[in-house]
């Protein structure tokens, strides 16, 4: 619902279709249902099913779900611009996670980086972009201990900065002017998400100053 909310914000700003963008979010990853334990977010019992498997095996896994989420929204006849969201939210980017690993196993010579990616395409669309984007901030501000504005800016900035730097959005229609009011509008929607958890300036200092009045 967050990320529905942050591309359709997103969209609106930038002269993309909002609705598309937020329904695309609902649907990017659909194929996780199919096995859903296979992924941290749905591992309650701290029971990571990678830990027993080799990084190479982990990848397949994981690509697997981009394929089932397509058969599965095919099979429901939902329309291409929503199927195109499945796979093109991931790209060509690299699972690091396993990439790093595989590298302190095998040695970074003996590896090639390039089957660590996602299959893709890119992103091509301003929609499929904004998800993109969106599922890359969203994940990592919900991750950060104890989160305030300046912590939450600074992913937000390294998510963009890695999906621009890795070439994943060089296909699709995103400009830098679109890149900034996307900044502006995840930073401000994952602020109002994290609210209670994020302390901001002198708040300390006022918690204080009503502590001591109450004394």
């Amino acid at each position: 619902m967050t990320m529905g909310t942050m591309a359709e914000a997103a969209a609106e700003k930038i002269g993309a279709n909002p609705l598309l963008a937020r329904i695309g979010a609902y649907y990017h990853d659909v194929g996780k249902t199919i096995s859903p334990q296979n992924f941290v977010e749905n591992q309650l019992n701290n029971q990571n099913v990678h830990e027993n498997l080799k990084p190479e095996e982990s990848v397949s896994m994981i690509v697997q779900h981009v394929n089932e989420g397509i058969a599965l929204a095919k099979e429901h006849s939902l329309p291409q611009e929503i199927v195109d969201f499945i796979p093109m939210h991931h790209g060509r980017m690299v699972m690091s996670y396993f990439y790093d690993r595989a590298k302190k196993i095998y040695g970074e010579e003996k590896i090639n980086i390039d089957d660590f990616r996602y299959p893709g395409p890119k992103p091509n669309t301003k929609e499929t972009a904004i998800v993109m984007l969106a599922d890359g901030c969203e994940s990592a501000v919900r991750s950060i201990e104890n989160p305030d504005p300046f912590k939450v800016e600074n992913v937000i900035d390294s998510i963009f900065k890695s999906r621009i730097d890795d070439r994943q959005l060089e296909e699709s229609p995103v400009n830098f002017k679109d890149i900034k009011i996307m900044k502006e509008e995840f930073l401000n929607i994952l602020l109002g998400q994290h609210h209670k958890r994020i302390k901001y300036p002198k708040q300390e200092e006022a918690e204080k100053g009503i502590q001591a009045e109450n004394n």
